[in-house]
């Protein structure tokens, strides 16, 4: 069982910056696949980025490919995502989520645990 926390969301003015971070406990959370999604409102959750439990791999959706940055302490149990160059279509609930395994997942169906949410508003 792995249980997870994010934070470090808030409002931020378009062109800013954010980091968000993914506290992980539990049974060996290092060894853990991890992801980050997004859900708006009215619309479904969607992948952002994910990284495999080493941290020698990653993954971008296109919409964020170049501005946001994935990355892991697995001696801290952390993961993160520093997003910069902020739009208001950034604008969502940001949930950190993880699976066994060493690969690169991006659909939500494939992770097993998530976080509760922390909310990323991105003001024009």
């Amino acid at each position: 069982q792995v249980q997870l926390v994010e934070s470090g969301g808030g409002l931020v003015q378009a062109g800013g910056s954010l980091r968000l971070s993914c506290a992980a406990s539990g049974r060996t959370a290092s060894s853990y696949a991890m992801g980050w999604f997004r859900q708006a409102p009215g619309e479904e959750r969607k992948f952002v980025a994910s990284i495999n439990w080493s941290g020698g791999n990653t993954y971008y959706a296109d919409s964020v490919k170049g501005r946001f940055t994935i990355s892991r302490d697995n001696a801290k149990n952390t993961v993160y995502l520093q997003m910069n160059s902020l739009k208001p279509e950034d604008t969502a609930v940001y949930y950190c989520a993880a699976r066994r395994g060493n690969s690169l997942y991006y659909e939500w169906v494939d992770y097993n645990y998530w976080g509760q949410g922390t909310q990323v508003t991105v003001s024009s």
